[in-house]
């Protein structure tokens, strides 16, 4: 649940630079020369703020973190109004990919996923579809 909170907070500050962060959360100023993204100092929880794109590269996420990170996202992405985005779980010996998918498979705001194109990743990504953000029917 902490990485739950700590990945809500992540991405309420990436989307709202002006919303107050959630309590379990320390506002930390950064210098005007440092890009976002960038730690806030070195004794931070390594919480790093990414803006909500079209696709999520999984590859800087510890494994352990990838099932609750893919979950977030795709609520966040859902509740902006993504209806496709595409998952990066790279190649390797298909373990993330398995993790990826068992998401994916139980997620409420999935409409379906299959391997991305060659030209988007191959089997090293997955594309998924996502339901309206208003629980309507994907084919409306």
């Amino acid at each position: 649940m902490r990485v739950l909170r700590r990945l809500r907070a992540w991405l309420d500050r990436a989307l709202s630079p002006r919303a107050p962060a959630s309590p379990d959360v320390a506002d930390v100023e950064r210098p005007e020369d440092e890009p976002p993204g960038a730690p806030a100092s070195p004794g931070d929880d390594g919480i790093v703020a990414l803006p909500i794109e079209d696709a999520i590269d999984l590859h800087t996420f510890a494994p352990r973190d990838v099932a609750s990170v893919v979950e977030e996202y795709l609520h966040e992405a859902q509740r902006r109004g993504f209806r496709e985005v595409r998952v990066i779980h790279g190649r390797g010996k298909g373990v993330q990919r398995r993790v990826v998918r068992g998401v994916l498979s139980r997620h409420p705001a999935v409409d379906g996923f299959r391997d991305a194109p060659a030209s988007r990743g191959g089997w090293g990504a997955t594309v998924v579809w996502l339901k309206p953000a208003d629980g309507g029917d994907a084919s409306a």
